[in-house]
């Protein structure tokens, strides 16, 4: 970098640097506790203030409680990570107060792990080392794995499992470090070297030297590190984590959200720094066309062309937009990332500012998300107060400024049209394109829209290079895909993951497969107006074509697993009844389509269905699809399309049988006393609210079928399962 822009983050760099000596972060012992508002809703501000008392009671001063943003294992919250030089990071999962003491009178004051407290860890002690070996699609080889083999030469050695760990594990991304013979990564941990290995000869030295002698293998060292590897040494040992590969979420649940000082730490503004040296806004489009950066809000738009088209208008006030209002039902990826990472964001807001041209951008986020707004403007704060953001950027003569403006929960507004309409302070609606926004956006400028996470991969694809993203995808679809991962699956949260992984991994591997131990009947995708993959179809690959082609969309990245006693017609009523409800009523075709296909559906799930509904139902659909004004009413009848053409018996069973085969529609379901079973004890009469259950003690009751009204307090209190539901 040339002057001044390089001095000028070398002084940042330089700065940061003394304070955190000052700190002396690098000998404490950490204690990671989450601040993002799902922690909070768990009770992690209880269980950091518990471990505040152990410290001042303790009277040490080599502890420090280190703030941290969402790690998205939503189902384990809350989650509190020990980390100790020299030691391998351990997380521990639902920490309560009774488990904080615990913690620091075992682990952090008595030197020994809460082992069956640890986050997802089966093993007695924790291993002295752990090899984690990449298996990404650029790392498989032909017969068994590296992994495998590493495995059986250990057993023959006599090596046992508590001793060294290995693992698998996602894409490094690495890739762009190969050359020659095919490769596959291994990150040695605690030693944090990640390995090369490209024959049998180097697995073997790695056993020798590095797992049975401790000595870094120099020789099969990588020339440089990954950001994956750096995402994989931060969270430990978790397999949850371990088969992701984290770019846009690679500080959440690491980073302090409301410390400029970490975040620079971990090469925070440096890819700005970068960018304002070379003055070159088309080497920024050109490293995200390299990358095959798609817009990760739905559409799936190359960035680099949105980009490209809003740049090379006459009109040179030009705007920038980062999309958080979301709204899908069970998504928070943006809430996530806007939390616990909002630098990096207001990073690639700059970075996207000067690559088209922009003076001003805005941050639209939803008003629901006060914890978001709040940090976003804190990281605006900051920045403007340290010359990163404002006038004169780094020295760079740059001028560029953002504002937060807030959304009021209307879910068409994820529409850009619409949500530049709100911004204006009309009515959010959408308009008719052409022309497009990067033509005439808001207030008539050309506008570049993205939303959150596409914002959230731009530094790390401008610091490591648009090559190195792309070969982390698919052919047509660079880098990874934040999922909101829920519904009937053990393992909740968020997900990262390379475009191009199967659905199966992302649900089996990653989620730990269906909870309750019941079958997978299928993964919706998209929010509300995606599509149902059948469990037949799990193998698929996630990205934007073979979704669209099943009858979904990657939509900005929910993810909902249902089981077997998910009732496919009355999941796509719910979703159509969201649609119907957040149609902003503006063309016909989204505002009275919506409403009659729900009309139709709720007539099915009550019983009342015919044959001719089916066809009534494709035909709407159709129509909805093709004349809808947004993507709203385009994608409304996605999840009703998609059931029926994966799931039509249970349509049927709906209507010529009058029966739910998942028991869920009331209407359609029976509760029956079985009078072998039933021995008179009177709990289901004693509990029916409209007194419909019959018979004398000590001897078998009926339920008046007229009269109940199906609410199942009967089956919820019988002790003998003498009341069948049919």
């Amino acid at each position: 970098m040339s002057l001044p822009v390089r001095d000028y983050y070398q002084a940042l760099s330089d700065r940061v640097g003394r304070t955190l000596a000052d700190r002396d972060l690098s000998h404490k012992i950490l204690i990671q506790v989450g601040s993002a508002t799902c922690e909070h809703a768990a009770g992690s501000q209880a269980v950091a203030d518990e471990f505040a008392r152990h410290i001042r009671a303790s009277g040490r001063k080599d502890i420090v409680i280190h703030r941290t943003g969402c790690t998205g294992r939503c189902s384990r919250e809350p989650i509190v990570g020990v980390k100790v030089a020299g030691q391998l990071p351990v997380k521990y999962d639902r920490v309560n107060r009774d488990l904080v003491h615990r913690i620091f009178t075992e682990h952090i004051q008595g030197g020994a792990p809460v082992m069956k407290h640890l986050l997802d860890h089966s093993a007695e002690v924790l291993p002295e080392r752990e090899f984690l070996f990449c298996e990404g699609s650029r790392c498989e080889r032909p017969g068994p794995s590296l992994r495998e083999r590493f495995v059986a030469l250990l057993a023959e050695r006599g090596v046992e499992p508590q001793r060294v760990q290995v693992a698998a594990a996602s894409c490094f991304g690495a890739c762009s470090l190969a050359g020659g013979a095919p490769a596959t990564y291994v990150l040695a941990r605690p030693e944090k070297v990640l390995y090369r290995l490209t024959c049998e000869e180097d697995l073997t030295a790695l056993l020798e030297e590095h797992a049975l002698a401790g000595r870094v293998v120099d020789r099969l060292k990588a020339e440089e590190e990954p950001i994956a590897m750096e995402f994989l040494d931060r969270y430990g040992d978790v397999a949850f984590f371990n088969r992701q590969s984290r770019i846009a979420l690679r500080n959440a649940g690491v980073v302090d959200p409301e410390s400029l000082d970490e975040y620079v730490t971990l090469d925070g503004f440096k890819a700005l720094a970068t960018v304002l040296e070379r003055r070159d806004p088309e080497w920024v489009i050109n490293e995200l066309a390299k990358a095959r950066l798609r817009g990760r809000g739905g559409g799936g738009f190359l960035t680099s062309t949105k980009w490209t088209l809003a740049r090379k208008q006459e009109d040179t006030t030009r705007f920038i937009i980062c999309n958080g209002d979301e709204g899908d039902p069970g998504a928070f990826m943006d809430r996530s990332m806007l939390e616990s990472d909002p630098f990096n964001i207001v990073e690639g807001m700059i970075i996207g500012g000067f690559a088209i041209g922009a003076q001003k951008g805005f941050f639209y986020i939803r008003a629901e998300y006060p914890l978001a707004i709040k940090r976003i403007q804190q990281a605006m704060d900051i920045c403007r107060a340290n010359g990163l953001l404002g006038k004169d950027i780094m020295g760079s003569g740059f001028d560029f400024d953002l504002e937060i403006r807030l959304g009021a929960g209307a879910f068409v507004c994820g529409e850009e049209t619409a949500l530049i309409r709100s911004i204006e302070g009309e009515r959010g609606q959408p308009k008719v394109r052409p022309p497009y926004p990067t033509e005439r956006g808001l207030w008539g400028h050309p506008t570049v829209i993205n939303n959150v996470e596409t914002f959230a991969n731009l530094s790390a694809i401008l610091r490591y290079s648009g090559e190195w993203y792309a070969r982390i995808g698919t052919e047509k679809s660079g880098g990874t895909k934040v999922f909101a991962l829920a519904g009937k699956v053990r393992h909740t949260g968020l997900v990262e993951v390379p475009l191009g992984t199967s659905l199966s991994r992302v649900v089996n591997e990653i989620g730990g497969g269906v909870s309750g131990g019941k079958q997978l009947k299928a993964i919706q995708t998209g929010g509300p107006a995606g599509g149902f993959i059948p469990a037949a179809m799990q193998g698929m690959a996630v990205d934007f074509e073979p979704l669209q082609k099943a009858g979904s969309i990657m939509g900005s990245g929910g993810m909902i697993v249902l089981s077997e006693d998910d009732c496919m017609v009355d999941i796509a009523k719910f979703y159509m009844a969201f649609s119907q409800e957040e149609s902003c009523g503006k063309c016909t075709p989204c505002r009275e389509g919506t409403t009659r296909i729900l009309e139709i559906l709720e007539r099915i799930t009550q019983g009342k269905g015919e044959l001719a509904d089916l066809d009534k139902l494709e035909r709407l659909s159709r129509l909805c699809q093709r004349t809808s004004l947004c993507g709203l009413g385009r994608a409304a009848p996605n999840p009703v399309l998609s059931s029926l053409k994966h799931f039509r018996e249970e349509f049927l069973a709906h209507i010529q049988d009058k029966h739910c085969p998942a028991k869920k529609c009331v209407a359609l379901i029976r509760y029956e006393i079985n009078p072998e079973k039933c021995i008179g004890c009177t709990i289901c009469d004693r509990n029916c609210p409209v007194e419909c259950i019959t018979g004398a003690r000590k001897e078998a009751h009926v339920i008046d079928q007229a009269a109940c009204i199906k609410c199942g307090n009967c089956f919820d209190v019988c002790k003998f399962a003498a009341i069948d539901r049919v």
